[in-house]
């Protein structure tokens, strides 16, 4: 059988990429790390590990090791909240990972419904990229990650080995927001291409990847005058005529005062949200209902502009 306390090493040297790091974290010294990934490859008759002076990577079969260990630890965080509830009549506790505009936008929203439904829920909240709550998802430190991405395949696939589910829930069309006094702000629509000669406002540090490949389509470069990470921040830049912006719909700030957002047309990105939980074994009731809640929440907002 795989101890899985060996298995929680061999996680922390594919957290690393080294022996060294690893113990350090897990308290250990390098050569008990070492004779601890040695029994497992004993164990399941295969490499886990390639050593190099580079550092540490993981074979094919370390890589699947990994995620159940991954999702072993997800399980026993679990059952530990379970065990700790039932012994103790704690309250029932819920910690939801979120960007920042899915925070503002839709979270709340959702929280009061499942707090209606169920009170005396305590929840915790925490602001991370979508990069960042996948593994918190993952390894069981919260329960559901409200996350986004843009053109291109989900950050969870079907049938994958993650440990993960992707719940789409909407899509988050893209506007251009204009300062008011900007001579396309009478438009109905905009295109890429309309906009060569403007200087941009970036309100998330991955909107350059974003739009870089359709404005080269569309035959220029972008001239960039900020690159920030908050939404509502660029839109203020905006209001003050440093440049204009795209922003996701969900993003658009509430108070539009000075401002014009104007839907952008193909070819253009789209952002796209959804809600990332954990393939569990016993699916958790509370996380459950907060992933219906979210769906009610997004069914309920008014049809995009």
């Amino acid at each position: 059988m795989i101890d899985v306390r060996r298995l929680q090493v061999l996680a922390a040297v594919a957290r690393h990429g080294s022996f060294n790091r690893a113990a350090a974290e897990l308290r250990l010294t390098p050569s008990a790390v070492s004779q601890q990934i040695s029994a497992l490859e004993r164990t399941v008759g295969a490499t886990v590990v390639e050593r190099s002076t580079r550092g540490v990577e993981l074979t094919e079969a370390g890589r699947l090791l990994v995620e159940t260990a991954e999702a072993v630890t997800a399980e026993l965080t679990r059952t530990e909240k379970d065990l700790d509830r039932l012994a103790h009549a704690r309250t029932d506790r819920l910690t939801v990972a979120t960007f920042t505009s899915g925070g503002q936008r839709l979270l709340p929203a959702a929280l009061r419904r499942l707090a209606a439904e169920r009170p005396g829920v305590e929840f915790t909240v925490l602001e991370q990229e979508p990069e960042d709550s996948l593994p918190q998802v993952r390894n069981g430190t919260a329960d559901l990650a409200l996350v986004y991405h843009f053109d291109g395949p989900p950050p969870v696939r079907p049938g994958d080995r993650s440990g993960l589910i992707w719940t789409p829930l909407m899509d988050d069309p893209m506007f251009i927001v204009l300062p008011a006094t900007h001579p396309y702000a009478g438009r109905d629509t905009l295109r890429i291409a309309d906009l060569a000669g403007e200087r941009w406002v970036h309100g998330c540090l991955g909107m350059g990847d974003t739009l870089d490949p359709y404005a080269a389509m569309a035959g220029f470069q972008p001239r960039v005058a900020c690159r920030g990470t908050d939404y509502v921040f660029a839109q203020s830049l905006v209001r003050a005529e440093v440049g204009i912006s795209m922003i996701p719909q969900v993003a658009l700030a509430a108070d539009q005062g000075g401002l014009v957002a104007v839907p952008l047309t193909p070819p253009g990105p789209t952002r796209y949200v959804g809600a990332v939980t954990a393939r569990r074994r016993r699916p958790d009731p509370l996380t459950e209902a907060l992933l219906r809640s979210l769906r009610d929440t997004v069914a309920a907002l008014p049809a995009p502009v």
